[in-house]
């Protein structure tokens, strides 16, 4: 949970503070390889999850795909898409530490990490199914969920400066939702398997860890103004710095089918 919500962002966090601060111009110039690595990073992250059958590794993977979202709006150098980044960074921090969290009691209860050996769950122990059903939607980017958010901004952002890695990226959305819908389904729903029909729900000193993430999960979702004031500041700063600006926005004439 430490590694994927917390320490991993550094890299992120670096390419923002030290590889744009740093290099603009270098930046600048490799921008359209790393913006097709990104594309590859969302894509591939959500493939390679589909096909896990360990818990942990799956969410390991969904990760990776969210990391090319990041990078996306990094170097897609307009303010939706660098804020949306930002943003992101901590929204996916707060959704994936619920998601390892309450999988970590899932799986201490059961004593396996492979998504066979569940089944049923949610009949057992539904208020352990409800808060990971809730983790993995946002986790899918659920309009009203805080990572939602974030992701809108960054292919918005994206869209304005490169329609096809847009459109590429916006299909990571798509194998989200099949990623975690099949997870939630094979571990929670269906018959209750004998392995599963004696799990303890969630405790109180488990609900205590998980009821402040999702409380920021949801409320950053309907409300994300008081981050987003945090961010915007210092985006247009580093826009600034590195000589990019937001794309003139492109508006129909009055009565001709042109633009101008």
């Amino acid at each position: 949970m430490l590694l994927v919500s917390v320490l991993d962002k550094i890299g992120t966090f670096g390419m923002m503070r030290f590889c744009l601060g740093l290099f603009p111009e270098a930046s600048r110039w490799a921008t359209p390889v790393v913006m097709a690595l990104a594309v590859i990073s969302v894509l591939y992250g959500a493939l390679l999850a589909i096909g896990q059958n360990d818990i942990r590794r799956l969410i390991a993977y969904t990760s990776i795909s969210h990391f090319g979202f990041m990078v996306l709006g990094i170097f897609a150098f307009t303010s939706q898409g660098q804020v949306g980044s930002a943003l992101y960074m901590f929204n996916h921090g707060v959704s994936t530490a619920a998601l390892f969290l309450v999988t970590g009691f899932l799986i201490s209860r059961r004593g396996s990490k492979l998504i066979t050996d569940y089944g049923g769950v949610e009949r057992a122990a539904p208020m352990l199914a409800g808060v990971f059903l809730v983790a993995g939607l946002s986790s899918l980017s659920l309009p009203g969920l805080a990572p939602f958010v974030s992701e809108f901004l960054v292919l918005s952002g994206t869209f304005t400066t490169s329609v096809p890695a847009a459109v590429l990226a916006t299909l990571g959305m798509v194998l989200a939702a099949v990623y975690i819908l099949l997870m939630y389904q094979q571990t929670m729903t269906g018959p209750v398997r004998e392995s599963t029909r004696h799990l303890p729900d969630l405790r109180p000193r488990e609900l205590a860890a998980l009821a402040p993430l999702v409380a920021l999960i949801v409320a950053l979702g309907f409300f994300p103004k008081p981050a987003l004031d945090v961010v915007n500041p210092t985006v247009d700063r580093l826009l600034e710095h590195v000589g990019a600006s937001d794309p003139d926005p492109t508006v129909a004439a009055e009565g001709e089918g042109s633009s101008q």
